[in-house]
């Protein structure tokens, strides 16, 4: 069962093709993973995260810039290179200025049906940012109804928030699992789980997830114990990046980024007013960098994972010239040392070859080894 979703990861393009001939419906490309998805399941519409293909590319270069971080400019290159065109639309959130000129280009360059922009505040914890973000959702429920010609109904709603909720509450679960020594599935598997919930029909998803969450605490080929590290930071869903780690004998017991963790922690808490219920799960979920600028209120949190789930170590990656976590990594890395957690830094570019990062992630795992002497 765990092999079926690293298989619909690599074939997520043509899952979605199936599905769209199979139920006739739209299919939705989001950027960011502060779009409320809760709102496209209740249109009747297929959400499906934009990722990269994990390959050099030299078509985005007359689009974004060449100094504009790896992930972003290999999303873009997959619309540009038609990897996409089962898509019906696009939709972003308030995100770092790198992935806001992938989506701007790809609205201009990259035909569409739909387009829509979701205002994020970029600081979360103000008063007056539910209010700004329900105003926002109310914009996009409005454009969701027009393109898809109906109303969305408080029932439609509430199933939206039941599909996130349950999809959420399953990987919760799988993470439970990965606090034992040794854990009873691995970080290169969990990755492509979480990854996974991200390019498929949800509904669909939490069957898969329910029927491995049967099987996986009575497997007997699970990972062996090993160095126990948390990965944080910039975007990855590299899968390999994880083989790699683990092929050392490490075990990747968490992460903390937004394609990890960040994705799921929180549900939607109901209540009669919905859009109120799907804002405040925004407001309130594990923030990204650049809605935790000056506050840092998820450092706490993140010390949280590190002990809950008794990793050794932080290893604290970063994607070339991604701004936002290299204006905050520095900041999280004291944070953890203050706090006797021992981190090393790892920039990375998931568009090239990962050989160098073998080399340090050894000399990490041999730093870990001396410290536990």
């Amino acid at each position: 069962m765990l092999e079926k979703f690293e298989q619909t990861y690599k074939d997520h393009h043509e899952y979605a093709r199936q599905w769209k001939a199979k139920t006739g419906g739209k299919v939705l490309g989001f950027f960011c993973t502060y779009v409320p998805e809760e709102l496209i399941y209740a249109a009747g519409v297929l959400p499906v995260r934009i990722i990269g293909g994990l390959e050099p590319q030299d078509v985005s270069e007359a689009h974004i810039a060449g100094m504009y971080c790896p992930f972003c400019r290999d999303c873009l290159a997959q619309g540009l290179t038609g990897k996409y065109d089962y898509l019906d639309g696009v939709v972003m959130s308030k995100s770092c200025m790198h992935m806001m000129q992938a989506y701007r280009s790809w609205t201009i360059h990259i035909p569409t049906t739909f387009q829509h922009f979701v205002g994020m505040p970029a600081l979360v914890g103000k008063p007056s940012a539910g209010d700004f973000l329900l105003n926002e959702l109310a914009a996009f429920k409005d454009a969701l109804e027009k393109w898809v010609g109906k109303p969305i109904t408080e029932a439609d709603l509430d199933k939206g928030i039941e599909i996130m909720n349950n999809n959420r509450r399953l990987l919760r679960q799988l993470y439970d699992l990965r606090k034992p020594a040794p854990p009873k599935v691995s970080g290169t598997e969990a990755a492509a789980m979480v990854i996974s919930s991200m390019l498929t029909d949800k509904r669909e998803h939490s069957q898969w997830l329910a029927e491995a969450l049967k099987e996986i605490p009575e497997r007997t080929d699970g990972p062996k114990a090993g160095t126990r590290l948390m990965v944080l930071g910039s975007e990855n869903h590299d899968l390999e990046l994880f083989r790699l780690i683990e092929s050392l004998g490490a075990n990747v017991v968490m992460e903390e980024y937004c394609m990890g963790s960040r994705y799921f922690w929180n549900e939607a808490v109901p209540q009669e007013d919905r859009l109120k219920a799907i804002t405040q799960r925004y407001i309130d979920r594990p923030r990204c960098p650049l809605k935790d600028v000056d506050e840092r209120k998820r450092f706490p949190h993140i010390l949280n994972l590190v002990k809950e789930w008794n990793a050794q170590g932080v290893l604290l990656i970063q994607q070339k010239f991604c701004d936002p976590h290299e204006f905050d990594i520095p900041a999280i890395n004291k944070f953890l040392k203050e706090n006797g957690v021992v981190t090393y830094f790892m920039e990375l570019d998931i568009t090239m070859h990962k050989g160098s990062l073998r080399t340090r992630t050894e000399a990490f795992l041999e730093m870990l080894e001396l410290e536990a002497v």
